[in-house]
C-alpha cells in the first residue's frame, strides 16, 4: 500500500509527523493531493488536550489541492482539477442540513444530533495536514479553484474566512452599524473584514499586539483599541459617545473577552460569539440586565459546503478582500512540529503558516 506523511495526534502535547496509508475514496468521495494547508487555533486546542480527538488521527481542516482520485459515483469533477473543500463537509441530507444548518450535520439517532457534527476533518476523520486527504460527499463539498487565484489567495476560505464572515452575518450587521471585534487573530481579522463588507461604517478592532492592530486596519477596522493601554470597555463606550455598539464579535474564546463584548452592547445589541471556549462561561448579571435587555447572544460554527466556498472565492476574485498578508510564515510539511511550536506560542509575529507537502 502506498504511504504518505501526515501530522498525527499522539496525546495531549504531542502532534508528530509520521507515515500513514494513502486513503482510498468511497463511492461518493474524492482523494485530493494537498498542495497547501495551514494550522488553525482549533488545532492548538487539540494539541493542548482542550478538545478531545482520537489518538492516531491526522489533524487539519483547511485543504487546497488537486484531485488525485474520484469515487465511482462522483460526477462533475475530474482528476487533476484544482479544488478546495471547506473545514465543514456536510452530507446535505441530515436533519440539520435539511433545517438549513449544514455545519451541525451528523448522524441522526434516537439520542439526537451531535454538536459540530459537520466538522469531520481532523475531528472525526483524518484531516489534511498530510500529503493526501479523503473528502467525504465530494459533490457537496469540493469546489473548483479559479485558474487566476493562487493557493495562498484561497487558503483562508475553508475555515477562518468562512468563520469570520459568518460571525458578521450571524450578528445581523446592517448598513451604518458600529461593530467591535474582540481579538484580532486570524478569525477576528476576517470578522473585521466581513463586518466592513456587510455594511458596518465603524469597525473597532481590539487586541493587545501592535502588529495585529495594524493588520486589523488593513483588513477593514476604522478604529483600534489596545487593551494593554487601558480598559477596552471604557475605550469603546467613549468612542461611541456612551451609546455602545450594535454588534460585538468575540473571536478568542475567553471569559474576559466574552464579558467585555457583552458590556459594550447598546440596548438590543447582539453578541456574536466565534471563540472556542475551554471552560464554562459565566454571564454577569449587570451587563445581561437580568435577561431584560433585548440583547441576543448567537454562536457560529464555520459554514462549509461547495456553494459557501464558491461565494468566498468570488469575494476574493472581485478584489474586495485580500487575505494574503495574513500568511506570515511558510514551512514544509516536514517541519510541521516546528510550525505547531511557532503557531501555538505565537512567536515571531505569526498569524497564519502556509504548509506545503
Amino acid at each position: 500500500m502506498p504511504k504518505m506523511k501526515a501530522a498525527i495526534f499522539v496525546e495531549p502535547g504531542r502532534i508528530v509527523l509520521d507515515e500513514k496509508r494513502v486513503p482510498d475514496p468511497g463511492p461518493l468521495d474524492a482523494v485530493i493531493r494537498v498542495t497547501t494547508t495551514t494550522i488553525c487555533g482549533t488545532d492548538v486546542h487539540i494539541l493542548k488536550g482542550e478538545y478531545p480527538v482520537a489518538k492516531g488521527l491526522t489533524i487539519g481542516h483547511e485543504p487546497v489541492g488537486v484531485i488525485a482520485k474520484l469515487g465511482a459515483a462522483v460526477s462533475g469533477f475530474r482528476e487533476g482539477q484544482r479544488v478546495i473543500a471547506g473545514a465543514i463537509t456536510p452530507s446535505g441530507h441530515s436533519a440539520a442540513c435539511l433545517c438549513g444548518v449544514c455545519s451541525q450535520d451528523g448522524p441522526d439517532t434516537k439520542h439526537g444530533w451531535k454538536a459540530a457534527g459537520g466538522w469531520r476533518f481532523g475531528n472525526t476523520i483524518d484531516g489534511c495536514q498530510a500529503e493526501y486527504v479523503r473528502v467525504p460527499d465530494a459533490m457537496a463539498n469540493l469546489c473548483p479553484v479559479p485558474d487566476e487565484l493562487s493557493d495562498e489567495q484561497v487558503l483562508m476560505c475553508p475555515d477562518i474566512m468562512s468563520t469570520g464572515f459568518s460571525g458578521a452575518e450571524s450578528g445581523g450587521i446592517r448598513i451604518g452599524d458600529t461593530v467591535a471585534v474582540f481579538a484580532q487573530g486570524p478569525i477576528g481579522l476576517c470578522a473585521s473584514a466581513g463586518a466592513k463588507l456587510a455594511g458596518a461604517t465603524t469597525v473597532i478592532g481590539v487586541d493587545g499586539i501592535a502588529g495585529r492592530l495594524a493588520m486589523a486596519r488593513q483588513m477593514g477596522a476604522d478604529l483600534v483599541v489596545n487593551y494593554r493601554e487601558g480598559d477596552p470597555v471604557e475605550a469603546i463606550m467613549r468612542l461611541t459617545d456612551g451609546r455602545g455598539v450594535d454588534v460585538a464579535i468575540e473571536a478568542l474564546g475567553t471569559q474576559s473577552t466574552f464579558e467585555a463584548a457583552l458590556r459594550v452592547l447598546r440596548p438590543g445589541g447582539t453578541l456574536s460569539s466565534l471563540g472556542v471556549y475551554s471552560t464554562d462561561l459565566r454571564i454577569p448579571l449587570g451587563p445581561f440586565t437580568a435577561g431584560l435587555g433585548d440583547n441576543r447572544i448567537v454562536t457560529t460554527l464555520c459554514p462549509g459546503g461547495k456553494e459557501r466556498m464558491r461565494r468566498l472565492m468570488e469575494v476574493i476574485r472581485s478584489g474586495r478582500v485580500d487575505l494574503r498578508p495574513m500568511v506570515t510564515h511558510r514551512l514544509r510539511l516536514d517541519d510541521i512540529e516546528l510550525a505547531y511550536d511557532l503557531f501555538a506560542h505565537q512567536r515571531d509575529g505569526v498569524l497564519k503558516v502556509a504548509i506545503t507537502p
